[in-house]
């Protein structure tokens, strides 16, 4: 395997320290944003809010940076782009990614991507980059971004964490993988003991192969369960199912990685 990325373990923390000046940083790249009077937050045209800047405040729907080792001299930002007439209790909203020149602080690329911080009963719990070393191609190392989602149920309780890659291509950023779910948790219970609950992990890693001129990219799944029930004391046992693994290849079509379907996120 070439450039192990491993997606079982929790990648490097990116919080809203790295940025520096982060109310500068969020002015230089949004010339036409208005600071609020404090200068924690950013307010858009027509609706649109940059909800915070301050380190590890607000958090998911705060800035999000990194250093991106690959490339020492930038700094990757992620962008919450929330709608603020939105008028009820979800968040509705955009991300923008950032790539930005750490010694000028110029905005190299950018892209948007539309509808990322949009939730509802399951909600936006994190998001934060992804630097393990996705040596795609000689000249092409990706990122990650990482956005963990939850529902907190006792009876049907959920959690998911979704990967997405992003390559430089000359002066532009694109996504070269949209949605792999790399851990995933849920299950039903009767709120006490009785259920069956499911998780799982996903490592991924460089491969030698390739395919138009990118090297495939090996994604090891895990599956655990368990069928937890009552004794006839009433005492709760775990009945821990056999665990299964899966190994697919994801193979680069010049330009996305085919995710699997059993892999997808929701609503793709």
């Amino acid at each position: 395997m070439l450039g192990l990325a491993s997606a079982g373990l929790s990648p490097a923390r990116a919080a809203a320290g790295d940025c520096g000046d982060a109310a500068a940083l969020v002015q230089q790249a949004y010339p036409k944003a208005r600071k609020s009077a404090d200068g924690t937050s950013f307010t858009l045209e027509p609706h649109t809010s940059i909800t915070s800047t301050l380190p590890g405040t607000d958090a998911p729907f705060g800035l999000v940076c990194k250093i991106w080792p690959a490339h020492v001299d930038l700094l990757l930002v992620a962008v919450p782009l929330i709608d603020s007439a939105n008028g009820d209790h979800l968040h509705v909203g955009d991300i923008e990614l950032l790539v930005v020149d750490r010694n000028t602080r110029r905005v190299r690329q950018r892209l948007l991507q539309p509808g990322l911080m949009t939730d509802d009963a399951i909600v936006i719990e994190k998001v934060e980059f992804d630097t393990g070393r996705y040596a795609l191609a000689p000249e092409v190392t990706a990122f990650g971004l990482r956005i963990e989602l939850a529902h907190h149920s006792l009876t049907a309780p959920f959690a998911e964490t979704d990967l997405r890659l992003y390559a430089r291509t000359g002066d532009t950023l694109r996504m070269v993988l949209d949605g792999l779910v790399v851990a995933g948790s849920g299950g039903d219970s009767d709120g006490s003991c009785a259920g069956y609950f499911h998780s799982s992990q996903v490592s991924l890693a460089m491969s030698p192969a390739s395919h138009q001129g990118y090297h495939d990219i090996t994604a090891v799944e895990q599956t655990n369960t368990d069928s937890p029930s009552p004794d006839q004391n009433g005492e709760c046992h775990s009945h821990p199912g056999k665990p299964v693994k899966r190994t697919n290849r994801l193979r680069y079509d010049g330009s996305r990685y085919a995710v699997p379907a059993a892999l997808k996120v929701m609503g793709l």
